[in-house]
């Protein structure tokens, strides 16, 4: 009984996993590679920003389309396919600048193939999910792949620039390559149910139709998405100020902002080691969805009132905390209570809706910051996420889809 239990979910899950631990830490040092070399090619800020966006753009385009397609053919292959694909972009970028025939816009080219390879890769990673994992595991299965991501940039970030100087551009742009190549090899041996589609085969759009009106009918879902939109929103008009109020705040400076960033990062790699190891019940999920929204709001909208280090990385590690924890239970909620034939569909849904409002939100926090207080702002906005969740408390949808008798 266990061995077949080993085959039928932990085997396919591990396989999944280090294949993504692989990729995640190749990103990372590709990303570190990659504006070094511009900046030193260039001495261009602004093209290594484009260039950085390259692959961001067609994730916000293609996605609600991938999600469809992931719905209709055999996600595994996607994965696959998806890897593959940008593996070899990577390691032809890699020769290119090994023997010094690369130009700009061959690394455009590559950041659009990634960001395509990811509009595909990433809802179907997420459908793929509660087909390889036991249901009451999915939280925690949620939570090692965030950790993988998460792992990786904490690794990669701090030795990226020592990697640079010793091994150069070419050498971490060939180790991404590899890396994706690897994750492709290893994922055709996941095995994965075949999706079952009820009413047959149907054209693109009508499919795509099909999982908006789905949306929109599970009043749960779709609440869950405006609100996700909304706090997405001024979290992303929030943080794009904390740069600026250590920049210009005499006390703080650099060296202050990068220790606060790493207990950001500390208290987020904590919530997803919370719900990795804590099996949160099904009945419970709703409770600790709206406390930690809320105990979130909190730590962060008091964090820029009081100008002290030692305070300001313990209240952003507490919400980062939190912030795990609302992040991991969201996806594991979706998988759990949208059918299959749905889930692609929503998750390219999700996806779009989150990455469209983030260069938006940028903006925002950017023109309020030249107008008004920063410290007013990053509270305010902070707190405003508090605000919308509150009513979350009354609502019976929300509360019976997360609990699974939405639909």
């Amino acid at each position: 009984m266990k061995e077949k239990l080993r085959r039928k979910y932990i085997t396919p899950f591990l396989l999944l996993w280090q294949g993504q631990l692989v990729s995640a830490f190749g990103d990372v040092a590709y990303e570190i590679a990659l504006g070094f070399w511009v900046l030193a090619v260039t001495g261009s800020t602004a093209l290594m920003g484009s260039l950085m966006a390259a692959s961001a753009v067609p994730r916000v385009i293609l996605s609600p389309f991938a999600g469809v397609w992931v719905d209709r053919l055999d996600r595994k292959w996607i994965l696959v396919t998806a890897d593959f694909i940008r593996g070899l972009a990577v390691v032809l970028v890699a020769l290119t600048a090994y023997f010094g025939t690369i130009k700009i816009w061959m690394v455009f080219v590559a950041g659009i193939i990634i960001g395509i390879g990811a509009a595909f890769f990433n809802p179907a990673v997420s459908s793929i999910i509660p087909d390889i994992v036991i249901k009451d595991k999915l939280v925690r299965a949620n939570s090692l792949i965030s950790m993988t991501y998460t792992g990786s940039n904490i690794v990669g970030s701090t030795a990226g620039g020592f990697l640079y100087v010793i091994l150069g551009a070419p050498l971490m742009f060939m180790v991404n390559g590899i890396s994706y190549i690897f994750s492709s090899i290893t994922e055709i041996f996941i095995k994965v149910p075949s999706v079952h589609h009820p009413g047959g085969k149907k054209r693109f759009f009508e499919d795509m139709k099909e999982g908006l009106i789905f949306t929109a009918r599970v009043k749960g879902l779709g609440l869950l998405f405006v609100v996700a939109a909304f706090l997405n929103f001024f979290a992303h008009v929030a943080f794009i100020l904390i740069l600026p109020l250590f920049q210009r705040t005499e006390s703080l400076g650099p060296a202050m902002y990068g220790i606060v960033m790493a207990a950001l990062t500390a208290g987020m790699f904590a919530g997803m080691i919370f719900t990795a190891v804590y099996n949160i019940k099904e009945d419970k999920r709703f409770g600790y969805l709206i406390i930690s929204l809320l105990l979130m709001s909190a730590s962060w909208g008091f964090f820029p009132i009081k100008i002290n280090v030692i305070l300001m990385s313990v209240l952003i590690f507490t919400g980062g905390f939190f912030n795990s924890i609302i992040n991991v239970l969201i996806y594991s909620i979706i998988q759990i209570s949208v059918p299959q034939n749905m889930l692609g569909k929503v998750m390219g849904f999700l996806n779009t809706l989150s990455l469209s409002l983030t260069p938006i939100a940028m903006a925002t926090g950017g023109v309020l910051g030249e107008f008004f207080s920063i410290k007013i702002i990053i509270s305010l906005s902070f707190f405003i996420m508090g605000i919308v969740s509150f009513p979350l408390v009354f609502s019976k949808s929300l509360r019976r889809f997360i609990t699974g008798r939405g639909l």
